[in-house]
């Protein structure tokens, strides 16, 4: 059987259609906990389905070859593999747009991202690594009988901030002409600002400004007594010309490894609304100049999006590429979030190189659908090589992945197994756990059901869905999502949730009530 084509995790480029997303969660069915202590040891399957997983899908180009030059189509492929992903840009910046009255564009849109914006209530381990929790419910569709299957991971809780370990920071700021109002040099400022009063004293933090050439403003520098000099350091940032996002960001991690200490998170954050027009514009090209660093120091980028216009894609890849993640703020009020609420996520790791795998079971499982993480894709034979990327995860995430799933007439017993993989941060030792969902556990309705969290994880998903054209089965349209959403904040009390209900309104009044609805055939995998 011909292997997939590697897709690696940085690529970009969205499918229409998504049919699973993974956030951490807990509940669903058991887990089992295992480790392996040599490092890239030989690539193998996580644990098949009952009666044996079908591998991977292919055209039917791909193909044996017969006698009379005919090509007979590949098994359908029950195997999902994909680096995990804690970045919630893309629903941030979704927001934005619409709240300026503007639908998103669609390569904007990745539901994996919208999910993972959402509190999931999961059960968290006590050390590094992760829970595994399957469950899922019947979600119907006009097409048939569709389920949802819910895989979520959660990390331990995130430490306070007494108790995690000291941070060295290089902030790398973009004051560009295109920064040059309050939603974006303005923000960062105050963005600044806020996480300078809530830093430790004996955290370090190192500014580095760009425009058409890079600079260091301040060295990397103790918190203690200098928090009146690091204040002054940010309040002089003034936007000046073009965007050279290659000189930033090679001066910042030149920066971070002069200033690197032992023992601390070392990281480098990117403040910028990346629309690079100046120097190296290339994610790949401009992170193989600091690619050392990354290795050789483990110092891991964190991208941070600002702007009615922003470059998603460019700061999606180099966050990729940088072994980091990437957020979206607006105003003031998600600045504290990112920088005060969520600090230790942001800057500590449990998890290096995360990938799950989700094996289906041929004999209850028509077809199913992974709903976002196109461009997080491994190949199924990838999933234990330690030396494929994956992704970082630190304290206090959770990783939600959404599966659109087809059961066969009468299924009954089995339905999936989930495995998620990590290398601890600082042995990198190999570790796995797993967990598994039956027929059982997804006969109950979605909407009304028991579960409001994954009734909500449901209604972004579709939401990000239809931005991007639609298609995914049993999918409502954005008004009967918009009431659910409203409902769901009520009977939830978040406030999150309410924003949601509010975007979604907003999208379905600039498309005017039109809905897109698609039908797909086939078994095994759905592209």
């Amino acid at each position: 059987m011909e292997r997939r084509t590697r897709m690696y995790r940085g690529a970009v480029g969205l499918l229409l259609a998504g049919g699973v997303l993974l956030t951490g969660c807990s509940g669903g069915g058991a887990t089992q906990d295992t480790s392996a202590e040599k490092r890239g040891r030989a690539p193998a399957q996580a644990p098949a389905a009952t009666g044996g997983a079908a591998g991977d899908a292919a055209e039917p180009a791909d193909g044996a070859e017969k006698p009379d030059g005919l090509r007979e189509a590949a098994p359908p492929d029950y195997l999902s593999t994909f680096a995990l992903d804690v970045d919630t840009a893309s629903y941030g910046y979704a927001r934005r747009t619409l709240a300026d009255g503007r639908l998103p564009v669609p390569e904007t849109v990745r539901p994996e991202e919208f999910v993972n914006s959402f509190r999931q209530g999961y059960h968290r381990p006590d050390g590094n690594g992760f829970t595994v929790s399957v469950d899922g419910a019947r979600a119907g569709g006009a097409d048939g009988d569709w389920s949802l299957v819910r895989v979520g991971l959660a990390t331990k809780a995130a430490p306070s901030g007494a108790e995690r370990p000291p941070a060295a920071l290089t902030f790398v700021v973009d004051i560009s002409g295109s920064m040059a109002s309050p939603d974006r040099l303005g923000l960062v400022k105050t963005s600044l600002g806020i996480l300078t009063d809530e830093l430790r004293d004996d955290d370090s933090v190192s500014l580095v400004t760009f425009s058409d050439e890079a600079t260091t403003v301040l060295p990397m520098t103790r918190l203690r007594d200098h928090r009146g000099k690091i204040h002054d350091a940010v309040d002089s940032m003034e936007p000046a010309d073009s965007t050279n996002v290659a000189a930033g960001v090679g001066r910042g991690y030149e920066e971070a490894v002069d200033g690197h200490r032992k023992g601390a998170n070392n990281r480098v954050v990117l403040l910028s609304d990346a629309l690079a027009n100046t120097g190296e514009t290339d994610a790949d090209a401009i992170l193989e100049r600091i690619d050392s660093a990354r290795r050789d120091y483990g110092i891991t980028l964190f991208g941070v999006g600002v702007g009615s216009d922003y470059g998603d894609a460019l700061m999606e890849r180099l966050t990729n590429k940088g072994d980091g993640h990437t957020t979206y703020i607006a105003d003031e009020e998600q600045a504290r979030k990112v920088f005060v609420d969520q600090l230790p996520a942001h800057v500590e790791l449990t998890a290096r190189d995360a990938k799950a795998q989700v094996a289906f079971d041929p004999k209850t499982v028509e077809k199913f659908k992974l709903i976002g993480y196109e461009d997080r894709k491994v190949a199924d034979d990838d999933f234990r090589d330690d030396s494929v990327d994956g992704g970082e995860i630190g304290p206090g995430h959770t990783v939600t992945a959404l599966y659109a799933v087809r059961l066969r007439d009468g299924a009954s017993g089995h339905v999936a197994t989930a495995t998620v993989r990590w290398q601890d941060p600082k042995s990198r030792a190999a570790h796995e756990r797993t967990g598994s969902v039956e027929t059982s556990d997804i006969h109950g309705k979605l909407w009304g059901g028991s579960s409001t969290r994954l009734q909500v994880t449901a209604v972004a998903a579709y939401f990000a869905d239809n931005l991007r054209g639609g298609g995914l089965p049993g999918a409502p349209g954005l008004g009967e999502l918009a009431t659910r959403a409203t409902e769901l904040a009520r009977s939830t009390e978040d406030d999150s949730v309410a924003k949601l209900a509010t975007a979604i309104g907003r999208a379905d009044g600039l498309r005017g009530g039109r809905e897109d609805t698609g039908t797909r055939t086939g078994e095994g995998e759905m592209d």
